[in-house]
């Protein structure tokens, strides 16, 4: 396969991933959590908060992502395009500041199906089969 292409293709669709993303450290979520007259507790188990990076790198993200995917390309995503979620997924968790939160209820699953839709995720299998040519 040729790396060469997917090593700046890969950083690009983190990079895009990233810079949509909705994080917030615990004191700007704290002082919305005391906005709005509810405690910090209750509002991290209302929202499901937690650190990005720990969202970002979740069973629960790869898979949600995943049916997004599917979706939309209405078939099932072949195990090329889930290993390439994962992998967006995990390098975008790796790149997330350690105090930063995020919650799992977010776009992130859908916004990364239409990167992977478009940067032509669906035709990776083909990509690899030229390259091995």
């Amino acid at each position: 396969m040729n790396t060469a292409k997917l090593v700046p293709e890969h950083a690009e669709l983190v990079a895009q991933l990233v810079s949509g993303l909705c994080t917030r450290t615990l004191h700007q979520f704290a002082e919305e959590s005391r906005q709005d007259g509810e405690s910090l507790k209750d509002a991290v188990e209302r929202y499901e908060i937690d650190y990005a990076w720990q969202v970002l790198g979740s069973d629960r993200m790869r898979d949600a992502t995943v049916c997004a995917l599917e979706a939309r390309l209405q078939q099932p995503a072949t195990r090329e395009q889930r290993a390439r979620a994962a992998e967006i997924l995990q390098s975008a968790a790796s790149v997330q500041a350690p105090g930063l939160l995020m919650s799992f209820d977010n776009d992130v699953p859908e916004q990364l199906a239409k990167l992977l839709g478009a940067s032509g995720a669906e035709r990776q299998p083909l990509l690899a089969a030229a390259a091995a040519c």
